[in-house]
């Protein structure tokens, strides 16, 4: 039997081995071990390049800067091997927490984006529960929420009753709920007492918002999940005492997971000292004994998935924070640097397997966030790839990055491994130095509770 396009190279999933992938109309068809075995007339040999399931990024902000959007965020993404992501709803001027807002963000997405992606959907501060259930029918990945005020409009705050009455609804939808966990209350007294100071030094950031303000903010949280029956997730987690937490709720039976991202595992508090700004994300970085300790919960398999948090600002909304951190946006672009910087800090160091890194950086976010057909090498599972060959070095260059912001603190970093093909639905979109389809090709990828009838496009 023949195929439309046959992949050859060392495939990752639950093992490594030499293979070959049967490709036809998008989907994977055959999965075999050995060399010259499908037919086909166009067949790719990556020879001993790292065949892996498409990374699938689960937080990503497109819209908190307007000046990003779709095609620049997508296009990272090709690049850095990220063939799925699901963008978060703090979009500017309006957060994703009704149907009509919903559905607008879905007809952009299929107009403006090269790979595919799904929907993050939340709520307003109060008055938004009656949107949960029409926006998990319409698409929605997933909820997400936060115990911190960015924004009492974009970004709030949410109350606890509010929090406890939408963990109800959406243990309905049998959907996640998610949240940026940090103490309101703490964080703000101490930002107030260190401005009133004039302590606003750059690592006056990590000082500011404490590992306590984690903890406490994630201790509440799960408490309401043992009580909703809610499947919770906590994004970012920055410290290792968060994860011992998360663990021991795990034990009892609390349907709780957890992400951390690129930047806690491969930055530490001296480099928000070196780079100031560049540097600056909620929650802070970390000091190094909490890097080495989230490492070891990364290899003892007690953090579910890796992810991006790409929050792109462009120079102008970090360098204000140059003489006061508290001044500057908090984020950074990621999502064409983190799986070769993991790659490199991980599998090339010895640190992980490459199945290991599989696993956190595509077949796990597949997973807990219920996405059909994507993160794995299967047989009738989407054609998704992202091929890394480990014998390539680079140089990070913040001013080639295609998104919209350029600036980055691994700017000038040697990486050890390169990916050099990504594939979607078995077509190449990224060849190793561009971009090969245009806007439009990237699909909207529903969530698990979806129904057709209650999605209105355009």
């Amino acid at each position: 039997m023949g195929y439309e396009k046959v992949l050859r190279g060392k495939i990752v999933q639950d093992r490594v081995f030499d293979g070959e992938i049967g490709i036809n109309n998008g989907k994977i068809e055959k999965v075999v071990e050995g060399k010259n075995i499908l037919k086909s007339d166009s067949i790719e040999d990556y020879e001993s390049a790292l065949i892996f399931p498409g990374f699938v990024d689960v937080h990503v902000h497109c819209f908190s800067n307007p000046n990003e959007g779709f095609t620049t965020t997508s296009r990272s993404a090709a690049v850095g091997g990220v063939t799925t992501f699901l963008d978060m709803p703090y979009d500017l001027p309006n957060p994703v927490n009704n149907v009509a807002f919903f559905n607008d963000k879905v007809k952009r997405l299929e107009e403006e984006s090269v790979v595919d992606i799904c929907l993050w959907g939340t709520i307003s501060k109060t008055g938004g529960l009656d949107q949960i259930i029409p926006l998990a029918e319409a698409g929605a990945v997933a909820f997400k929420m936060s115990t911190f005020e960015t924004d009492s409009y974009r970004f709030p705050r949410i109350p606890d009753d509010e929090i406890l009455k939408a963990m109800e609804l959406i243990q309905e939808t049998g959907l996640i709920v998610a949240f940026h966990a940090e103490n309101d209350e703490i964080i703000v007294s101490l930002i107030d007492e260190y401005k009133k100071e004039n302590k606003v030094y750059p690592r006056a950031h990590n000082e500011t918002r404490p590992p306590v303000s984690e903890t406490t903010a994630v201790l509440k949280l799960m408490e309401f999940a043992k009580w909703t029956g809610v499947k919770l997730h906590i994004v970012h987690v920055s410290h290792p005492r968060t994860v011992e937490l998360i663990e021991y709720f795990k034990s009892t039976g609390v349907q709780v997971t957890c992400e951390t991202c690129y930047t806690y595992l491969l930055l530490d508090v001296d480099d928000l000292d070196k780079h100031g700004p560049k540097a600056k994300i909620n929650p802070p970085l970390r000091h190094r004994e909490d890097v080495d300790g989230l490492w070891k919960h990364i290899m003892e398999d007690h953090i579910d998935l890796i992810s991006s948090d790409h929050a792109p600002w462009e120079e102008e909304h970090k360098v204000k924070g140059n003489d006061n951190i508290f001044l500057a946006a908090s984020g950074m672009p990621g999502l064409e640097i983190i799986a070769p910087l993991l790659f490199s800090e991980g599998v090339t160091s010895g640190k992980i397997t490459p199945e290991k890194f599989a696993r956190l950086m595509a077949t796990a976010p597949a997973e807990k966030f219920q996405i059909q057909n994507k993160g794995s090498i299967k047989e009738g599972y989407d054609a998704d790839f992202a091929i890394i060959d480990p014998t390539q070095s680079w140089e990070i260059d913040e001013k080639r990055f295609n998104s919209y912001s350029k600036i980055s603190p691994f700017n000038g970093k040697i990486v050890h491994g390169k990916n050099i093909a990504s594939f979607v639905r078995g077509e190449k979109v990224y060849d190793g130095e561009n971009v090969l389809v245009d806007p439009g090709f990237g699909k909207f990828v529903p969530g698990f509770a979806y129904k057709e009838e209650n999605q209105v496009r355009g």
